[in-house]
């Protein structure tokens, strides 16, 4: 829905944008400044997720992976508030001994409409492109501390699929790898590795993630389609790999749809679009259709011998 008066041309005048934005504020208020009573949920999680990921892989992963994700969150956060967006500080997702990684990444919450557009595109491809330039460095630094190792196979040892920007980069530190040998990461290349999935994860144009974001702000007309083809293909995903199934549920369960902004109807520019496309070209090199080289076979002979289960054929 546009708000009363909303007009295209608002971009071009300013002073109806600025009494678009008093109309905003009158109806749902502004965003609520930081005390210590709002903020000290966020720094507890804040600490506790950066002390999973110190037990699980140690201060360079800390260091390395908090650094992708703050930047990542912050750059919603910072987009909201230019655009007075009523948004939470980011909630990190400690998660040892469950993760490989000691966490589940991290979310903002937004509580307020967003007002146009080219507010929601800001908004939504700030995080993963922030995200994604901190994300390089570390990618470097991590392929100068990999090794080339011979090839062993192992219940121990994790496969981990690579994306276009990995395999690139790579090649471009390390050389080739030779027939029958695999290059082994450490704790700052793991880190990065897990900053490209998640990129990747986020700028999938699914219902409200980042990249749902930029398919309605692209594509208002057309998200729907767009969202559709996505999901099946998530399907199509979890039918050749076990390593999909706990994405694609919570997307079936986040849903679809996508709210409209408060006024859909100004043009997007020729900037915004521009930035779209960058979004888009930086989940095509971050994506990998294998995340972890696992067979459904390898999944469920992995949960019988975790449940202890055997079956026989007769």
């Amino acid at each position: 829905m546009d708000p009363p008066g909303a007009s295209p041309l608002a971009s071009e005048n300013p002073r109806l944008e600025e009494d678009l934005r008093q109309l905003r504020e009158s109806i749902f208020g502004r965003p609520p400044r930081l005390t210590l009573v709002s903020t000290w949920p966020h720094v507890l999680l804040f600490a506790l997720t950066a002390g999973s990921i110190y037990y699980t892989g140690g201060a360079r992963m800390m260091v390395s992976l908090m650094s992708i994700l703050l930047a990542h969150e912050m750059g919603h956060y910072v987009m909201c508030r230019r655009y007075r967006v009523d948004a939470t500080l980011p909630y990190f997702i400690p998660l040892p001994w469950l993760s490989f990684v000691g966490t589940l990444g991290a979310f903002i919450r937004m509580r307020s409409p967003i007002p146009d557009r080219r507010a929601l595109m800001d908004i939504g491809v700030s995080g993963p492109l922030a995200g994604f330039l901190v994300c390089l460095p570390v990618l470097v630094i991590g392929l100068h501390e990999a090794r080339i190792a011979a090839h062993v196979a192992g219940p121990a040892t994790l496969s981990l699929g690579e994306p276009l920007l990995f395999q690139w980069a790579a090649h471009w530190v390390k050389g080739p790898i030779p027939e029958g040998s695999d290059l082994l990461i450490g704790p700052v290349g793991l880190a990065a590795w897990f900053g490209l999935l998640i990129t990747a994860l986020n700028l999938m144009p699914i219902g409200q993630l980042d990249g749902g974001h930029v398919a309605y702000a692209l594509l208002r007309r057309h998200h729907r389609l767009v969202t559709r083809a996505a999901l099946a293909a998530c399907v199509v995903l979890l039918y050749l790999r076990p390593t999909w199934l706990l994405w694609t549920l919570l997307l079936l369960v986040l849903g679809r749809r996508h709210p409209p902004t408060l006024h859909d109807a100004r043009p997007l520019g020729p900037a915004r679009v521009a930035l779209g496309l960058a979004g888009v070209a930086v989940f095509a090199v971050c994506f990998t259709p294998n995340p972890f080289l696992v067979s459904w076979g390898d999944f469920i002979e992995a949960w019988r011998a975790l449940f202890g289960v055997a079956f026989t054929s007769r």
